[in-house]
Formats: structure tokens, sequence, C-alpha cells
């Protein structure tokens, strides 16, 4: 079995609203501030940090409350990424763990749940992965089968979910399972922590598009959780996956055009650009547009950063993001295909005709983007929170 790190390489950290995003900032004004210096002579005492001294330090999510983090403001955030960056300093990967899972036990669990789980979830030493989609629960998450049934102290777990990322690597699991039948489906919904190695689960590999196993098939039967593996109120956990899927639907929208990993727009036309391959004036034009598109998105994602620095809570602006991001990673993609020529049909070709990792990146690439606008969140759903958050229409009548 691979480790994490081998199958997540390029993967990012998921720290939050941030946490994809690599903004720059006013060297000239930031450049001696305080905390900026804080950060290097840490730094300095600690020139190769391990996984375990970075969270300890709560630079892993600095955005956290102390001890997780150092109750960083979103400019601090900035400077603290600034200089890791500088320093080539690498956090530990776990994305579901430190994006997801971690701000939502912090937000709603107990202070024995809060130590128990965040020290190894911060340092990557534990990873997680997310059972919350099923075959006939995807977009409508609320419709959820799988059951949980208190039996004495224990919670009793039957179901199935699909699409889960890593189960075959996680130690750990966030879970949604139904513990009532009673009134709307959104109320009788509860969130667990489930250990993924429990007798009762079956992990079976789902091979996506690019041949890549990151999805999976999770069975559950008969799998016995502890009473205190249930994460706030009985009944409470429709509230609390929307904790969960409201730092997702931000954190899938990073700078390249892969929920947050490369290439971008302007990488494609660098590429084009220095290439020996002529093109017409119909596929510059295209690139053109495509350039401008990731230029629009660029300007939203710095609109997020000035809301957090403001104290502002995202809004609906990260829906809109994703939204637009999610189309227009496919445009990247399925431009850099077209502009490859016959070469694009060949696995290992990129758009300026080269080979090696550089193709293979760009080939995987194109294959992988089919993906984006199911995802966190379908474009379907997105433009559904847009209609109704932003231009206030009618919810759409259930089917």
């Amino acid at each position: 079995m691979k480790e994490p790190e081998a199958v997540l390489e390029h993967e990012e950290e998921g720290r939050g609203l941030l946490a994809p995003m690599t903004v720059s900032i006013d060297d000239d004004l930031n450049e001696n501030d305080p905390r900026r210096a804080a950060i290097r002579e840490w730094l300095s005492s600690h020139p190769n940090p391990t996984p375990v001294q970075l969270a300890e330090a709560g630079l892993v999510a600095p955005h956290l409350p102390r001890p997780w983090g150092l109750g960083a403001d979103a400019t601090h955030q900035l400077l603290i990424d600034d200089e890791l960056r500088r320093a080539n300093v690498r956090l530990p990967i776990n994305p579901i763990g430190i994006g997801w899972a971690g701000p939502t036990i912090l937000y709603a669990g107990t202070e024995a749940q809060q130590q128990r789980w965040l020290p190894k979830l911060l340092s990557g030493e534990e990873f997680w992965c997310q059972l919350f989609s099923e075959p006939n629960a995807g977009s409508d998450l609320a419709s959820l089968t799988t059951s949980a049934q208190l039996d004495g102290d224990e919670w009793i777990i039957s179901g199935q979910k699909v699409w889960t990322s890593y189960a075959h690597l996680a130690t750990w699991g966030i879970l949604l399972a139904r513990t009532s039948k009673e009134g709307a489906p959104q109320k009788g919904i509860s969130y667990f922590v489930c250990p993924m190695n429990a007798p009762g689960i079956t992990i079976r590999p789902i091979i996506d598009l690019t041949g890549d196993h990151a999805f999976n098939e999770v069975f559950l039967d008969e799998v016995r959780l502890p009473a205190d593996h249930l994460i706030g109120e009985v009944n409470d956990g429709w509230r609390l996956a929307k904790v969960t899927l409201g730092n997702e639907r931000v954190s899938l929208s990073g700078e390249g055009v892969l929920w947050g990993r490369g290439p971008t727009a302007a990488d494609l036309v660098e590429l084009v650009r220095t290439s020996s391959i002529p093109h017409d004036a119909l596929e510059r034009d295209e690139l053109v547009k495509c350039w401008s598109h990731g230029e629009i998105l660029r300007l939203l994602r710095l609109r997020l950063v000035a809301a957090a620095q403001a104290g502002r809570e995202p809004g609906a602006e990260a829906s809109v993001r994703k939204a637009l991001a999610d189309d227009h990673g496919q445009e990247v993609m399925t431009l850099a295909n077209r502009l490859a020529g016959s070469a694009g049909m060949l696995e290992g070709r990129g758009p300026g005709g080269f080979d090696g990792a550089d193709g293979a990146a760009w080939a995987f690439g194109f294959l992988y983007a089919q993906a984006l606008t199911i995802g966190g969140g379908t474009s379907a759903v997105q433009r559904n929170i847009i209609g109704e958050r932003v231009l206030g229409l009618p919810k759409e009548p259930a089917g």
C-alpha cells in the first residue's frame, strides 16, 4: 500500500479559507511585520521542521484558535504561507482531515474529542477521509440511507458510501448516518468519526478515467462505533455537514485549474508562446479568452482574501468562484488537448509537443478535468446556491 504522501504528491494541504491561495502580498508593507520576524525566528531554530513540530507550533492551520493554531487573521496567514514557501517547508498532507474534519471537530466536538483526534490530524500522522456520498445520495445528500442505531453504549452502522477519496489509506473517516426517519430528511442525520479498520468495513477501489485509484466504495456491515464517536448532538449532523462542506467548496477553488493543483491558463499561454508549433488566429483568440477567464478567477480569489482580511465570512462568492473555476478547468485542459493536435491522443504528450513528465501531466489533466464539475458539489448545485442566495430566486420545486 502506498503512503498518503506518495499518492497525494501534489495535493493541497486544505487549510481552510486561505488554504489553496498563493496570493502575493505587499512586501514593502509587510516585510518588517513583527509576526513575520517571529516566523523567521522559529524557522531559524527549526530549519527542517517535522510535521509534529509544525503542528505543535500552530503553523499547519494557523487560523484555528490556540493551541491548535495561532488564531491568525488573514494577513497573518498570508505571512506564514509566504515564509514557509521561502524556507521550502512542506506542510503535512491531510486535506480532508486538516481542511474539513478538523474545523468541524473543533466547532462541535468535546474537549476530549479534540484532544483525541486533532494532534495527529494536524501532523498528518493519521490520514482522514469523508464518508458522505452514497449511490443514491450524491448531490441530494439529505436522502442518504446509511443507518445508525444505538445499542447500549455503541452505535451500529450499516450502509454503503461511494466516491470516498483515499479511504484505502485513511485511519479515520467523518461519517454521516441516519439516526431518525421522523420529520424532514435533514433532521434525522448524525455526524460520526469512524475508524477505517473497524470490523465490518469493506473497501473496494474505483479506478477512474486516468487509471488512478483515488476513489473507493465503502461498505459498512453492522460496524460498531463507541458512543463517544458521535460529534455534536444526535440528529444535528446536517448542520455540521454544512460546516464541513462550506470548507470543502472554498478549498477546492485553488489557483491551479485542477482543484488547486496546476497548471493554470497562464501556464498554457506560456507553454504555447515558447513552443515552435504555429497556431492560427482562431486558436490564439481561444487562448486569449481562456487567459482572461483565469484572470477573472484570480480577481475573485483576491476578493475572498480581502473579505477575510476585513473579518467577513465568505459569502456566495465561494460558490460563484467554484462554479466558474470548475468550468474554467475543463476549458484550459480541453484547449490544451486540442492545441496538442494529434499528439493529444497519445498518453504523455502535451500542447507544446513535450513528452515525458511534462507531457504526461497535461494528458493526465485533460482526463482528470472531467470530474471537476461533479466533485465537491456539482455545477447544478452551485448554480442553485447562487440563484437562491445571490439572485433571490425561489427554490427549485421538489421532484
